[in-house]
């Protein structure tokens, strides 16, 4: 048998190979990580926190889970490093929103007082 035929009749027979939910799960899970990466061109302002804090969480916690597991789940182990890391950037990019925001109210609440001072004087 070719080198090529035992390779692939070695990885359909794996223990977490197409024939069990094991790949499967994982496979359809890179959707989610998809997903998450068209919405870099979402506005900050509609990124959910809540969503990607559960992205994030869960992404690192089974990403730990995939090397503990017996046989390792490589799949598993890089599509939820995968949601952790898009997860963070997303909430890194929604935090540098609010931070922006919060930094332009307060030069205009001090831009109005000092507006409001020099109008009273």
């Amino acid at each position: 048998m070719s080198s090529f035929g035992q390779k692939a009749r070695a990885f359909w027979n794996h223990p977490a190979g197409p024939q069990t939910i094991h790949f499967w799960a994982p496979t359809f899970k890179w959707c989610i990580s998809l997903a998450n990466i068209a919405d870099i061109q979402r506005p900050p302002e509609k990124i959910s926190a809540p969503q990607q804090c559960a992205i994030t969480v869960t992404g690192f916690i089974f990403a730990r889970y995939g090397f503990q597991i017996i046989p390792l789940n490589y799949n598993l182990i890089a599509v939820n490093g995968f949601m952790g890391i898009t997860g963070t950037y997303q909430l890194f990019r929604r935090f540098m929103y609010e931070r922006s925001v919060k930094e332009a109210e307060a030069s205009g609440t001090a831009a109005a007082s000092t507006a409001s001072t020099a109008s009273t004087a």
